[in-house]
């Protein structure tokens, strides 16, 4: 768990609230070189674990997802990259536990919807196009393989998320050499603080 800084107005002095981060990887997972599985080695994020990462279905991905934010001790942030990116969008959409999380950093969604990923993840699609009732940051790629740029951003503007465009960064996971990124560690902390 991490600490989260809650100003509650009550005086000068904030007091530390806990604050459980839980890890939302994308299809196959996020192998041990993925800054997901960095920060979880570094600060003890929570990875939630899929069934199936080969073979993903919604229904399932969204139950599990339920399961450990109402399991989790204490208020969540999301931290979720392709594939996850998607299933928290949905999951917001339906689920009644939403209240219990504090924001979500969203990292290269995968687009269910392009021509070339409808058959293999016809059960995702569409794609749940609401405002998430949390604070949101998405982060895109200009040559990302999996999600057009602008695709992404029409994401974010849906979504209600922040918009941030990392450059030519392809899918921002292990292929993309950024060890632990400590950037994207740095929006969180911003993320978790708002």
């Amino acid at each position: 768990m991490t600490d989260l800084t809650d100003d509650t107005g009550s005086g000068p002095s904030s007091k530390r609230v806990p604050v459980s981060v839980l890890t939302l990887p994308g299809w196959q997972g996020s192998g041990p070189d993925h800054w997901q599985m960095h920060w979880a080695r570094l600060y003890g994020h929570t990875v939630v674990e899929q069934n199936d990462w080969l073979h993903p279905l919604r229904g399932d991905w969204l139950a599990r997802l339920d399961e450990v934010v109402i399991d989790a001790p204490s208020p969540v942030v999301l931290v979720a990259h392709s594939l996850g990116c998607i299933l928290a969008a949905a999951w917001a959409s339906f689920s009644r536990h939403t209240n219990r999380v504090h924001g979500a950093l969203l990292v290269a969604p995968g687009d269910v919807e392009a021509p070339e990923m409808r058959d293999r993840f016809s059960g995702w699609t569409p794609i749940v196009r609401r405002p998430l009732p949390f604070k949101s940051i998405l982060v895109g790629s200009q040559n990302d393989p999996y999600c057009r740029a602008d695709r992404a951003q029409a994401l974010a503007q849906d979504w209600g998320a922040q918009w941030l465009d990392l450059g030519r960064a392809g899918h921002i996971n292990a292929d993309s050499s950024l060890g632990a990124w400590p950037q994207g560690h740095a929006l969180l902390q911003t993320l978790m603080k708002e």
